[in-house]
């Protein structure tokens, strides 16, 4: 190889470097010209154009001010704190306060009946004292929500129920249970109701209240009655009645510990 070749292989290996180094020194200043995360500089074609709004859609000093008006101005016999409760709900929930004590009120009158000792079943008696405990826990639920959106909580009397369940034709067992039922699907239907003023007046909370709190529970109790009442006109009202209230004796303790 001559002196000249080498010298010219020699001069493109020097200066081969230059160029890529010249590519990368333009790429650099190109994304050193872009906005970074978190900068307040924005590219040209993003620039909010002159006409754009820029005022804030939400003033809280502002819109809180007829709010503050009415809490200062309101009386001590009144909520402070109801929150968009219409008085039909509110009523709603009273009447159903109602309801459920009464039918509280029937199950303790059954406990009373078939603790009886010329009746002599212990196992309804302790389920049913069991579904008493029940609907009034459901009406202290509805209390506490009645107080929680600034509604008045108003007791209205309770009916005296009946005290005397004998029935020769059915016997006691399936007469009780049937009257239950009709009890359970009676409050069911009180309750969807009550769900509908709920939906009429588009509160949102107390729909989802009534259906996690009180409508699923119900449906679940209307079932598993009914499938009592299928099972005891199986069994008749002799033996068979005595075994189904053993099997009832046994599920009250279940029911308590879950």
């Amino acid at each position: 190889m001559s002196a000249l070749t080498a010298l010219g292989l020699s001069c493109q290996l020097v200066r081969a470097p230059s160029v890529g180094m010249s590519a990368q020194r333009a790429h650099l200043q190109q994304r050193a010209a872009m906005p970074q995360p978190g900068s307040d500089v924005k590219p040209a074609d993003m620039t909010p154009s002159a006409g754009a709004s820029q005022t804030l859609n939400f003033e809280p000093f502002q819109e809180v001010k007829d709010e503050l008006v009415q809490v200062s101005q309101a009386p001590n016999s009144e909520s402070y704190g109801r929150l968009d409760y219409h008085q039909e709900c509110e009523e709603g929930v009273n009447d159903q306060i109602n309801i459920e004590l009464t039918i509280s009120y029937v199950y303790h009158a059954l406990h009373a009946f078939a603790d009886r000792d010329n009746v002599g079943l212990p196992g309804f008696a302790a389920w049913f004292k069991n579904e008493s405990d029940e609907e009034r826990a459901h009406a202290q639920l509805l209390i506490d929500f009645q107080n929680k959106r600034g509604g008045r909580v108003k007791l209205h009397t309770l009916m005296s129920p009946e005290t005397e369940f004998a029935n020769s034709d059915k016997g006691d067992g399936l007469y009780m249970m049937e009257l239950v039922l009709s009890l359970e699907k009676l409050n069911f239907h009180k309750l969807r109701l009550l769900h509908d003023i709920a939906c009429k007046h588009d509160d949102a909370e107390f729909a989802d209240f009534l259906e996690g709190q009180l409508l699923a529970p119900q449906s679940r109790s209307v079932k598993e009655v009914a499938e009592y009442v299928s099972q005891l006109r199986r069994v008749g009202k002799g033996l068979g009645v005595f075994q189904f209230d053993q099997m009832l004796a046994g599920l009250v303790p279940a029911a308590a510990a879950a």
